[in-house]
């Protein structure tokens, strides 16, 4: 009896490398139903070309598991051939280094191992997130992936931040005259963060422009914003630190909510500009606010040239019944200060939303400003008309006529443009495509036409 049970463990070793994987995987599961006492079970790899035993031995008393591999001398048969071509997601992968030839091909082979075939794109992918996002609103600055960028801290000063990226650019078809040129505009490519403090009365916000507008002193674009906010008091917020000047309505408004490519001449003229202050922000049913007092320099890195006093106010009279008779506001501020030249710069608006239309005038006069340009002593003067209309939450037509004057001393300098424009909101602000066309019709130079393409994405 001895002699036939050592005949058939003899045969098993070396019978068990040339049998079905099925066959094998079906024994060991019936013999690890019942344990014994320094159990020994074979177990074989047959889609490797050099067979490996496997003896796996459990101990009863430390109730653990060890395992020990040894490899058997190769089989003295004749050599696998290598495929051209394999296709097969089941192969295992080796960390060997393959040739340059091998590897163009080799990467389907990862492309092919976790495919869908059911047709859908799952909602926790990259794309499907996009697909599945239910942002609709247009009104505020939105993020693609809000939840995945936000991070919760237990310890520290800081209890949660929402970190984002932002990028606006634009195709530019200009026809002047019998010239006709083709240029691409880096608008606005952003890195920031939002962040609350442990005490959730303070929050800050803190972003760059990693590669700012050419033309311009890097380190001066550099910072975007770097501010901190208290909302301890009630329906208020004071902001400290390197934030927006509030010099008219689109002067004053975040890039990512403009209507159009470009902000409008008054807006570019007199306002989008940034500067160190303290400011204070009031939001009532009927009324808004927002005063500061600070620096007349329009950078970090711009230290004290002037004081600067900005006030702005708008008058909500419908109050809480807008939703039936539409939002009016009407409004109106004042910007002046010092920096190298004294300039004031007053400024009205009036607008009027209801469900699917959408309008605005805005008009200012300037004795001197101290815009994103930098600081001009001319004293100019325009005007921007706008009306749009949404067909539905993804799709808008706008059009806008804007006129500067650039120095009321002066006559014949007239500059007005024309611009039609067509919103594709595909996730609201947060990924949006912007055509725009805009005819320049000016008294001193040459009429210009221009269509632009742009693209925003928010992350």
């Amino acid at each position: 009896m001895n002699k036939l049970l050592k005949f058939i463990l003899i045969s098993a070793i070396f019978v068990a490398p040339a049998a079905q994987v099925k066959a094998a995987d079906n024994i060991a599961e019936d013999l690890f139903e019942t344990k014994f006492k320094d159990e020994i079970i074979l177990d074989t790899n047959s889609n490797i070309s050099s067979s490996k035993t496997t003896i796996v031995e459990e101990n009863f008393e430390t109730d653990k598991i060890a395992i020990n591999t040894e490899e058997i001398s190769k089989e003295k048969s004749e050599p696998v051939k290598k495929k051209l071509f394999n296709f097969d997601p089941n192969d295992d992968f080796d960390d060997d280094i393959m040739d340059n030839v091998e590897l163009d091909f080799k990467i389907f082979e990862l492309f092919d191992q976790d495919k869908d075939d059911d047709g859908k794109v799952d909602e926790d992918t990259l794309i499907g997130k996009v697909l599945h996002s239910g942002i609709r609103r247009t009104d505020v600055p939105s993020y693609l992936f809000k939840d995945d960028l936000t991070f919760k801290f237990k310890k520290g000063p800081i209890s949660r931040i929402q970190t984002y990226g932002g990028y606006r650019g634009s195709m530019n078809f200009w026809w002047k005259g019998d010239n006709y040129t083709t240029e691409y505009d880096n608008l606005t490519t952003q890195l920031g963060m939002y962040g609350q403090f442990r005490n959730p009365n303070y929050k800050f916000k803190l972003a760059v422009n990693p590669i700012p507008q050419s033309g311009t002193n890097y380190i001066d674009r550099f910072i975007s914003d770097a501010y901190i906010v208290n909302t301890q008091i009630p329906n208020h917020q004071i902001v400290a630190g390197y934030s927006r000047v509030q010099t008219g309505i689109e002067g004053g408004t975040s890039t990512y909510i403009l209507p159009f490519v470009a902000r409008s001449q008054i807006a570019k003229n007199f306002g989008s500009a940034r500067s160190l202050a303290v400011k204070v922000i009031g939001n009532y049913q009927y009324v808004d606010y927002n005063i500061s007092i600070g620096s007349a320099g329009r950078y970090v890195t711009s230290g004290m040239p002037g004081a600067e006093f900005n006030s702005w106010v708008n008058i909500k009279p419908f109050g809480d019944k807008s939703k039936k008779y539409g939002k009016l506001t009407i409004g109106g501020g004042f910007n002046g200060g010092h920096n190298r030249i004294d300039y004031s710069v007053l400024s009205g608006y009036i607008g009027y939303h209801h469900k699917k239309l959408w309008s605005n005038l805005e008009v200012a006069i300037a004795d001197g400003y101290n815009g994103s340009r930098g600081p001009s002593a001319n004293k100019a003067c325009g005007y921007a008309a706008t009306v749009g209309w949404k067909f539905n939450p993804h799709w808008q037509l706008i059009g806008r006529v804007d006129q500067f004057d650039p120095n009321r001393d002066v006559s014949g300098n007239l500059q007005r443009e024309y611009t039609v424009g067509l919103n594709w909101f595909i996730r609201g602000q947060a990924l949006k495509v912007i055509l725009n066309y805009v005819f320049c019709n000016n008294q001193n130079r040459q009429d210009s036409h221009k269509i632009i393409l742009a693209t925003q994405i928010m992350i």
